[in-house]
């Protein structure tokens, strides 16, 4: 049997029609499979390689921390350098509340934990979250995704969630005094990047404010200089409570993070003691490739180049089929008039070196999620392929 036959017998399928490419080397923008085919990456592993596959940095990280040491013991009972290190560059480049910084193996488990420490802190036991949000998909964070079609098959699910409405004021009315938290992507990824109204957005702030209820930000995918600042939340003027993280956090190792104050955090550490746990979060080897990756970021000067780069990309994506182009920054939605057309040209874009795909609540939008290093060349070839593709439809 090849590799892609013992794939499909003996990895685990989450579809019964998986790309099924074996890719046996990527660096910076590029992937190539066994066949040496080449393909520019529009998608970077779905916002994980911000700075691009196997950067330098990174990839040296990755070796002198593993061979100082790797696991030692569960996490927050040893004191491990790069651990510290990244969650003191980290709270060094956010907000005063957003200093103290519990770090996970995922995105999914980071909404896990801000779950607990929000019901935690405040003793409550509600929690609101909004139609056509991606959280994860462990039993909690599909709780509060915002999508029947994927919570149904698993039901029972956690009691007290409220599901409301993005961008809609009625919908704040149900954040109560009763109410943990609220929890909201910055961007809606998977809803096809929907931006939150400058109004709305402030108000959901208020009204959190006033009720005592903790305002969590999911940035899993659009944070870390996607959109065009190394947060998402300082283009929208407010400041959460919690901050998740995930994604490009590891610089293309696992890893995720929740994030507040030492104020709300400290809750976990009594009544009971070991409020929350884990194993391999805060892997070290984890940490240092995500402090070298997150460095890589600011050094290099990516972000600032990032709203240009969207510039680009909407300047070259024309054509008739085309229906609306939704963007911050390097986080794109193309949308077609349906799934048949995206899927038909995700396949032609495939079939000519470009990888993309689509998204979950929005199966009729093309992903552009490039790594933030993309070139201008890159993205003028990329716009060009898809179009053709789009003609060919």
């Amino acid at each position: 049997m090849n590799n892609r036959q013992l794939f499909l017998q003996h990895v685990a399928q989450t579809s019964d029609a998986p790309l099924a490419l074996e890719i046996v080397k990527a660096e910076g923008m590029y992937m190539w499979d066994a066949g040496g085919k080449q393909y520019l990456d529009l998608i970077a592993g779905i916002s994980v390689c911000n700075v691009g596959h196997c950067h330098p940095a990174v990839v040296k990280a990755i070796q002198e921390q593993a061979q100082q040491y790797m696991h030692l013991l569960v996490y927050g009972e040893f004191v491990q350098s790069p651990q510290v290190a990244f969650a003191t560059a980290l709270s060094g480049h956010l907000p005063e509340n957003l200093s103290t910084v519990y770090f996970t193996n995922s995105g999914a488990e980071a909404v896990e934990g801000a779950m607990k420490l929000a019901k935690r802190y405040t003793g409550r036991t509600e929690i609101a979250a909004f139609n056509r949000a991606y959280h994860g998909s462990t039993q909690g964070a599909l709780s509060i995704l915002g999508d029947e079609y994927w919570r149904n098959a698993y039901r029972p699910l956690l009691p007290g969630i409220h599901h409301l409405e993005y961008n809609d004021f009625r919908s704040l009315d149900a954040i109560t005094d009763k109410t943990a938290a609220v929890i909201a992507e910055s961007i809606q990824g998977e809803g096809g990047v929907i931006v939150p109204q400058p109004e709305w957005i402030h108000a959901l702030r208020e009204k959190c404010t006033a009720t005592g209820t903790l305002l969590i930000l999911d940035e899993i995918q659009c944070g870390l200089g996607r959109n065009g600042t190394l947060w998402a939340f300082e283009q929208l003027g407010i400041i959460p409570d919690i901050l998740l993280l995930g994604k490009a956090l590891g610089g293309g190792m696992p890893l995720g993070a929740f994030i507040s104050s030492h104020d709300i955090m400290w809750s976990l550490t009594n009544n009971p003691v070991l409020g929350h746990i884990t194993t391999f979060g805060g892997h070290p080897v984890n940490c240092a490739a995500g402090l070298a990756g997150f460095n890589a970021l600011l050094e290099a000067d990516i972000i600032k180049d990032v709203k240009s780069k969207e510039q680009l990309f909407l300047q070259h994506l024309k054509h008739p089929a085309i229906k609306a182009v939704r963007s911050k920054g390097l986080m794109m939605a193309v949308e077609l008039e349906n799934f048949a057309v995206n899927k038909k040209t995700i396949d032609y874009c495939i079939e000519h070196g470009i990888l993309t795909d689509w998204f979950l609540f929005a199966p009729e939008c093309m992903r552009i999620a490039p790594p933030l290093i993309i070139t201008a060349e890159e993205i003028i070839k990329a716009c060009k392929v898809i179009c053709d593709g789009l003609d060919k439809g």
